[in-house]
């Protein structure tokens, strides 16, 4: 499985950093069946941060064709849900689904191949730009109605539909990875993860089907 976790001005390292460890680990303890890289929607850069002190390297260009699955984190800012007030979340998340990573996860989100995941505000990202409209959904408690979309609120820590898999507040990427790594690897190795990290997960994935 190959995973590509996006990065963008103002990410929140956290949504990332957590489901990296456990998916990379996850492919260590699976002999190499899960590769994980950092990229962007500009190709390979140093990101900065919602977070002054921590930026991290994009390796490559966001390839929706060349995924198996997309990380999307959220931002890590103000938590106001207004897009115009400078250094929030919604204005970061907003200046993002503006740039070249919106049309990228529209492509993502519309291959059949291709899973997306969202974690925390990440799931507005997605929602803002429509591609997740009449979707069950689950994003960071302040946009937990995700108001102005049309996107289906779900309370979960993990809502599962398919092609496209959303985590709730930013702890809840753990659980997102551990789970995606639990469908599409195996519950053995999953299992394994949670051993080394000391990771219960908690609540039950919400499924749209059986």
């Amino acid at each position: 499985m190959d995973v590509q976790i996006v990065l963008f001005d103002g990410f929140d390292p956290l949504d990332v950093l957590g489901p990296y460890e456990v998916l990379h680990l996850g492919g260590g303890l699976a002999g190499g069946a899960v590769s994980v890289e950092l990229v962007s929607a500009e190709g390979a850069r140093a990101v900065p941060s919602g977070l002054p002190a921590v930026s991290l390297t994009a390796s490559a260009r966001l390839d929706p064709a060349a995924a198996d699955l997309v990380v999307v984190p959220g931002a890590a800012g103000s938590l106001s849900l207004d897009p115009t007030e400078e250094g929030s979340v919604a204005s970061l998340l907003a200046r993002a689904g503006r740039g070249p990573l919106g049309p990228a996860l529209r492509e993502a989100v519309e291959r059949p191949d291709t899973v997306v995941a969202t974690v925390c505000g990440g799931s507005l990202l997605v929602a803002w730009g429509g591609l997740a409209d009449g979707r069950p959904l689950v994003t960071h408690d302040r946009g937990r109605d995700l108001e102005g979309t049309a996107a289906r609120p779900v309370e979960a820590r993990v809502v599962d539909d398919g092609d496209l898999v959303s985590a709730g507040n930013v702890t809840c990427g753990l659980d997102l990875a551990l789970y995606l790594l639990e469908r599409e690897i195996g519950p053995q190795v999953a299992h394994a993860v949670e051993q080394v990290i000391r990771l219960e997960r908690r609540g039950t994935v919400w499924r749209s089907a059986a």
